[in-house]
């Protein structure tokens, strides 16, 4: 599986709705497990980055 680059909490965010409702009605995979968790990750560093000013 192709690891999702995202920067920024919104462009997090959005990936993350693409990606589960792309899985929407079944459990993740072991690997879209980890693909989420990547992203996950992504948005709350995003999420909690100081804002430039």
């Amino acid at each position: 599986m192709a690891t999702t680059c995202v920067t920024g909490a919104a462009s997090a965010n959005e990936a993350i709705r693409q990606f589960m409702a792309a899985r929407t009605g079944r459990p993740l995979w072991q690997d879209e497990a980890e693909e989420y968790e990547r992203l996950l990750a992504a948005w709350a560093s995003a999420a909690h980055a100081p804002k430039a000013t």
